[in-house]
């Protein structure tokens, strides 16, 4: 198995900037000022959670002659006709696994999304081979963007139409669901008993 080597930070802050540019990378890594250097590639960091310095890193002593497996990046790129009719672009894996010699293993993997229209999806099988680097994760399975519709939010419509503002029901109507108060209900029945008042009359 590879030496694995934890160096510590002791008095002289590190860099968190450059550990993350250093994944992927060889590093050559001098133990107790050692002449000779061991080629090393970077496992591991920690970053102190409240000052935001670096407090730990791991590194793996590797053999440049015998392959290595490490997680790449996947960049997009690309303007896909999808997102230019209204879809929404989405990176659902933003890294895959690999096996390659240590100088083999590519900062990052690129992935041309200009052909993907709405409801398209790429997958692992539709990213272009590079030499000298295999591919780990299932081909088929691995998603790795799509373009979809965006959601949308249907409100309810309301079940009767609202008055416009000003307007004003008709005379002796009674909007939907409220009840005619006591008053209005006697003198809607008070015109036609005066009416039958006077039509005795007249035949009398």
């Amino acid at each position: 198995m590879p030496a694995v080597a934890t160096l510590r930070r002791r008095g002289r802050r590190a860099s968190q900037a450059v550990c993350a540019r250093a994944r992927g990378a060889i590093l050559d890594v001098s133990i107790d000022e050692q002449p000779t250097t061991h080629a090393s590639i970077l496992k591991d960091y920690q970053v102190h959670p409240v000052r935001g310095h670096l407090i730990h890193i791991d590194l793996q002593e590797v053999r440049l002659d015998q392959p290595i497996q490490a997680q790449v990046v996947v960049e997009l790129v690309g303007d896909p006709e999808g997102v230019k009719e209204g879809g929404v672009l989405s990176q659902v894996q933003r890294e895959i696994n690999v096996e390659a010699l240590p100088l083999e293993i590519p900062e990052r993997l690129e992935l041309d999304v200009s052909g993907m229209a709405i409801g398209d999806s790429l997958r692992l099988v539709d990213l272009p081979a590079r030499e000298g680097v295999t591919y780990l994760d299932n081909p088929e399975e691995t998603v790795l963007a799509t373009v979809t519709v965006p959601t949308q939010i249907v409100e309810p419509e309301p079940e009767e139409e609202e008055l416009a503002e000003g307007e004003e029901l008709p005379e002796g109507e009674v909007p939907e669901g409220e009840e005619a108060p006591e008053g209005a209900a006697e003198s809607a029945g008070e015109p036609e008993a005066d009416a039958a008042g006077d039509q005795a009359t007249t035949e009398g």
